[in-house]
């Protein structure tokens, strides 16, 4: 779990008046609390946080770092907690946000403590002295089960970015010490698959070769969800325009283009110019209509659709039945070429069939020092793609 949330308030404002009373009268305790509560902090962190001079304390290297996550996470716990009574920044815990996290996913107390290995009074008790604290009410009971209010929901959202911040501060801190810490966890659209993420990963493993990366594979919506909670620290693969939401930001790394695809011996293939009427005369193998591959081929085929059509978003689904059937597929040309075994390009120049593909991160997301490496790697290797 991390620092206590009471021990980094003190601890901030000990980094910015450089003084034990100052820090004391603040947060309301003595100045010998605050010094215990300092040395706990350097304990955990594994750092010097402070130095001494005669003119008081003075943060260190790794105290900088520590003080600069830690600001920033309790500043979103802060304004989440903006409405709410004085109490609950003085009171809140870590073990009881984390419960409020839990309740406010599952709607349920029951599988939130099952989630977390707690027994169910205890998920209970720690959510009501939150509520208490916070003067305001987190659930409403219906006939249906439990639904999180708005400022259970806002704080449950600013807890998992705070945590997910001082995770970023154990990372940057292994820095120092020439150790690596954490992971980087990649939603992974299915552009992204096909060559583009991979190579980066092995090119940037070969200086990082034990470093952990978990990639999660899904649908736009899904590892949207995941990023946005501090579930995933970026998201690869086809940007949608206009951006969805504000609190994401988007980065152009390479334009690909939407290919038509068949087996290798498709009656098309032999075909020198297939039209609408050929290609809308065959089944279809399309993605979800939510995707901007799925609204190019839409677009297309305005006049005149294809009647047969079967919905997936996986790639491998695809190709299984076109090298199988007549059908026919829309997808990347990276992807197809990646397929350039088992499925051939046809001859058809579909309208604004460009993507633009990138990276997206939370807005205002600070990477650590290993994930903008990595992320430099990956706008390296898409140089080449392009």
């Amino acid at each position: 779990m991390a620092a206590s949330i009471r021990h980094l308030r003190m601890f901030l404002v000990l980094g910015r008046t450089n003084s034990v009373t100052r820090a004391a009268e603040s947060n309301h305790v003595s100045q010998p609390a605050v010094t215990q509560a300092m040395a706990k902090l350097a304990r955990d962190s594994g750092h010097a946080l402070f130095q001494r001079s005669p003119q008081g304390l003075f943060l260190t290297e790794a105290g900088e770092i520590l003080h600069h996550r830690a600001d920033r996470a309790l500043r979103m716990l802060d304004r989440a907690m903006a409405d709410m009574d004085r109490a609950i920044r003085i009171q809140a815990t870590w073990q009881q946000l984390v419960a409020l996290i839990a309740v406010t996913e599952t709607e349920n107390f029951t599988l939130a403590a099952r989630r977390l290995g707690l027994a169910q009074p205890t998920v209970h008790r720690s959510t009501t002295m939150l509520e208490d604290a916070a003067g305001t009410v987190f659930f409403q009971r219906t006939a249906h089960g439990l639904i999180a209010t708005r400022a259970a929901l806002q704080l449950a959202q600013a807890a998992r970015l705070a945590l997910a911040e001082l995770e970023q501060a154990e990372s940057d801190l292994a820095a120092l010490d020439g150790r690596e810490v954490g992971r980087i966890v990649i939603g992974a659209l299915p552009l992204s698959r096909s060559g583009w993420l991979p190579r980066a990963i092995l090119a940037f493993r070969k200086a990082r070769p034990s470093f952990p990366f978990q990639v999660i594979d899904g649908r736009y919506d899904e590892l949207l969800l995941g990023l946005r909670r501090g579930e995933i620290d970026m998201m690869l693969g086809a940007l949608r325009l206009p951006s969805p939401i504000e609190d994401i930001e988007q980065r152009r790394l390479f334009d690909d283009e939407v290919v038509v695809v068949a087996r290798r011996d498709h009656p098309l293939i032999w075909k020198a110019d297939p039209g609408i009427q050929d290609l809308a005369a065959y089944p279809w193998v399309m993605p979800r209509r939510s995707t901007p591959l799925r609204r190019i081929l839409d677009t297309y085929f305005a006049a005149r659709a294809p009647v047969d059509i079967v919905e997936t978003s996986s790639v491998i689904m695809m190709r299984e039945i076109l090298r199988e059937s007549d059908h026919l597929g829309g997808v990347s040309r990276m992807q197809a070429e990646v397929e350039s075994e088992a499925l051939s390009i046809l001859p058809v120049r579909l309208p604004n069939a460009m993507r633009p593909i990138g990276i997206t991160t939370r807005a205002g997301w600070e990477p650590t020092r290993t994930q903008r490496d990595f992320m430099d790697q990956l706008c390296r290797t898409a140089a080449l793609l392009s």
